[in-house]
């Protein structure tokens, strides 16, 4: 396994744990955080506002994901042996030049 496909399945677990994170939020302050003990006064594994954990695990999802996919770019331009032809002047071809024969005396022309 490559070290691209790594970062591809981490990005892919960070991008849906973000999304379900974003979809829990309801930006009128309702949604799932007033449910767990009715407008967010409730502790959830030690957290006194489920929107602050949400808003603060909304933020890091997002820097890791961003890390991640900025990391995996570092990754597949360094791990790549192979060089593009693209911009390689010695893989154009050369174009051919058509020589015009020097004018003889019997070339006149007027």
């Amino acid at each position: 396994m490559s070290t691209f496909t790594i970062f591809l399945i981490l990005i892919m677990i960070v991008a849906f744990l973000l999304v379900i994170v974003i979809m829990v939020q309801n930006p009128k302050g309702g949604g799932l955080s007033s449910s767990f003990g009715g407008g967010g006064g409730a502790q959830i594994g030690g957290v006194q506002k489920t929107s602050d954990f949400l808003d603060k695990s909304t933020w890091t999802l997002a820097t890791i994901m961003l890390a991640l996919i900025l990391f995996s770019n570092v990754f597949i331009m360094g791990g790549n042996t192979v060089q593009s032809k693209t911009f390689d002047e010695s893989a154009v071809p050369a174009v051919p030049t058509t020589e015009t024969p020097a004018p003889t005396a019997t070339d006149t022309t007027n």
